[in-house]
């Protein structure tokens, strides 16, 4: 189990990685045509990349460390929120594929969370 939060941690980290520095360094580019963006503003945004990236460092540091494993909790935790958000979002905009992602990485979130707070090494 522990081997497989391991993989799941660092395709996440890859994951929203990507995604908080596109909402910080690329927004005008990725949110040309894609409605959904509209539904908040740009700081806004911004604000989610920064906490995408803090909660991606939160993914494999603490763990990889021994230092404050329940930090890794905690990001995964507030991403699984963050992905809520997405889905009510997505929703709102008819975005389909998106609301399915979402919902997807809102589970691998989810189950990293739980498996971190139950095995502890």
């Amino acid at each position: 189990m522990n081997i497989l939060l391991w993989i799941m941690q660092v395709f996440a980290t890859l994951l929203f990685g990507a995604s908080g520095v596109m909402k910080l360094f690329m927004f005008d580019k990725v949110s040309e045509g894609v409605s959904s963006f509209g539904a908040l503003p740009r700081q806004a945004w911004m604000a989610l990349g920064v906490l995408e990236l803090i909660c991606m460092l939160g993914l494999v540091v603490p763990v990889a460390f021994h230092w404050y494993p329940i930090l890794t909790v905690a990001s995964a935790a507030v991403l699984a929120i963050e992905c809520l958000l997405f889905v009510w979002v997505h929703l709102k905009y008819k975005e389909i594929a998106a609301v399915a992602l979402s919902t997807v990485l809102g589970i691998l979130m989810a189950f990293i969370a739980y498996g971190r707070s139950v095995i502890h090494i």
